[in-house]
């Protein structure tokens, strides 16, 4: 554990620590409050000698401000976390793939533009679609997400190791993309496994070699690597946990070799010399944070907030550039204010901790007050007759991913349901058919039972929804039964009926209920998404499709009952 309450001020290659009068000196000149180290310590106070915990670093101006430690490394040991503990990135790690493709791109030995398939041949065409390693590094590749694939095949993480070439030939054995390539966002892990194959085939190093010689070297990070072989020592390296004091502590470590999309290691140190050379590129040159730090545009001419590897978007009223992550038990986040030189990073070991909430709470002791409290003023209250509200109630689909909203009117806001049958979400009335919401503006419109629902989600698609009749009565199990496979996929489910209720089962045997959700569509069990089944001229079922966040529409046929 570093001594509490200690301020540590480091140049690129030097670290200095803070006297109590240094610190008061400083906080005159730059409006960093006397007390920093006692306010960080409220913060996290709830990380103890008990439980697992974080690390939090803070710099202002290329100067750290404060390294420290809460909570414990190793549970088992009594190992405290401290400022040389090593945490796992989670997809905080992207923006150092994406950082090794645009140095490749400088040396010339690629271009972001170029179709991936000239460096992965054995990838489909996909029915002639170009996918360029932009689309890769953005998000807008249309290429169903590795680990919603695995889980389907009953291979996700912990069930076996993983490594990049698991994703290749995930990749290889697909027939559909999610979307045409750069018309949509939707995040992929696979785009950045498949990206950090291309660095090991142009440069014929590994991403972890390439990046020590070019990055990390260079940059005086000597306690940052690449888990691309999970049974290495690492010295320092905190163990990463799930469950709560109340329930129990476990072991959740990330045992796979899967890197490019995750798996740096590092410390806190070590993260905020990178964050300083993002602001003062010492390594790359100001091109290569431009090409970082520039939004993608989709073919729509619709700018996203994801850059490469970086998400751009506003903070309080201010320009903010970073990532969060998580992996097994770790939980991550780092960003800067390029504009206020102010940079943070909190990584943790215990999963569920909100880093993102954790850090911007520490960003928020330096960031300037006046830009914080800068935040759009919230909408005006409007009175709309509860008739006019409960008119738009129902359940609606977005047909491209599947995903379900049943909307209730309550008092002035219609509110979602949470799965649980318990409101968590209101969209609040602002008048004619209009609403707005925590995750955008929700505008409806047709006539009952065909109703539609536009939301407009801030930096993310437009999603547009049609009314769905909810399932209710009696649901026609029988239809459903039968063994059913896939031309992708190396699995094969089996659905049956028990005791008026539906299952699907794989193997190793494990079974999934499936409960409806509206006419020929069920949400299943184990992190499965939903199954829409589909059915022939003559009614009967032919197939189903698994929906899955960032997997859509994979196909499988029924083949016999």
């Amino acid at each position: 554990m570093s001594i509490r309450r200690r301020a540590c001020v480091a140049a690129l290659h030097l670290t200095l620590v803070l006297t109590s009068a240094s610190l008061h000196a400083l906080a005159a000149q730059q409006s960093v409050p006397a007390d920093l180290p006692a306010r960080v310590d409220q913060i996290f106070a709830r990380f103890t000698r008990t439980t697992p915990g974080c690390g939090v670093g803070l710099s202002k101006d290329g100067r750290p401000l404060y390294i420290h430690g809460y909570g414990m490394a190793n549970l088992e040991y009594g190992v405290p976390n401290s400022d040389s503990t090593v945490f796992e990135s989670g997809s905080v790690a992207k923006q150092f793939t994406a950082s090794a493709i645009v140095m490749l791109a400088r040396d010339g030995k690629l271009s972001l533009d170029d179709d991936i398939r000239k460096y992965l041949p054995e990838v489909p065409t996909f029915g002639g679609q170009k996918i360029t390693i932009r689309n890769l590094l953005t998000h807008t590749s249309g290429l169903r997400d590795q680990w919603g694939l695995l889980g389907i095949e009953g291979r996700g993480p912990g069930s076996q190791v993983h490594t990049p070439m698991t994703t290749l030939d995930l990749v290889v054995h697909q027939k559909m993309l999610n979307f045409p390539p750069g018309s949509e966002y939707l995040y992929s892990n696979t785009g950045y496994a498949l990206a950090g194959i291309i660095v090991q085939r142009v440069s014929g190093k590994t991403l972890q070699d390439f990046s020590q010689e070019r990055f990390f070297g260079p940059l005086g990070m000597t306690h940052t690597l690449l888990r691309d072989d999970y049974t290495r020592v690492v010295p320092n390296r905190a163990t990463a946990y799930s469950g709560s004091a109340a329930t129990g502590f476990h072991q959740d470590m990330p045992f796979t070799n899967m890197v490019g999309n995750g798996g740096v290691l590092s410390t806190i140190g070590d993260l905020l010399r990178w964050n300083e050379n993002l602001d003062r590129p010492a390594v790359g040159g100001s091109e290569y944070v431009t090409a970082m730090e520039t939004p993608m545009r989709l073919t729509s001419g619709r700018a996203i907030t994801y850059a490469l590897g970086l998400t751009v978007a506003p903070y309080r009223g201010l320009r903010e550039v970073g990532h969060s992550g998580s992996t097994a038990g770790y939980s991550t986040y780092m960003s800067r204010f390029p504009d206020q030189r102010v940079a943070v990073v909190v990584w943790c070991n215990g999963a569920g901790t909100n880093a993102t909430a954790l850090a911007h709470q520490v960003a928020d002791l330096v960031l300037p007050t006046s830009d914080v409290n800068a935040a759009g003023a919230a909408a005006e209250h409007v009175d709309v007759p509860a008739a006019l509200v409960a008119k738009w109630a129902g359940t609606y689909r977005d047909p491209h991913t599947d995903q379900t909203v049943t909307l209730t009117a309550s008092n002035n806001s219609l509110v979602q349901a949470d799965g649980r049958g318990r409101g968590n979400a209101g969209f609040m009335a602002m008048g004619g058919a209009r609403f707005k919401g925590p995750v955008g503006d929700a505008e409806f419109g047709g006539q009952p039972g065909r109703r539609t629902l536009t939301l407009v989600r801030a930096g993310a698609d437009t999603a547009h929804f049609e009314e769905v009749r909810a399932a209710a009565g009696a649901v026609p199990l029988n239809d459903y039964v039968g063994t059913y496979t896939s031309d992708e996929l190396d699995m094969r489910y089996t659905v049956v009926s028990r005791g008026g209720k539906l299952y699907v089962t794989r193997r190793p045997y494990e079974e999934f209920e499936l409960r409806p959700v509206y006419t020929d569509d069920f949400a299943a069990g184990g992190g499965l998404g939903t199954l829409r089944f589909a059915r022939g001229g003559k009614g009967a079922v032919t197939g189903f499709s698994f929906f899955a966040g960032r997997v859509l529409d994979v196909r499988f046929k029924r083949v016999g009952r």
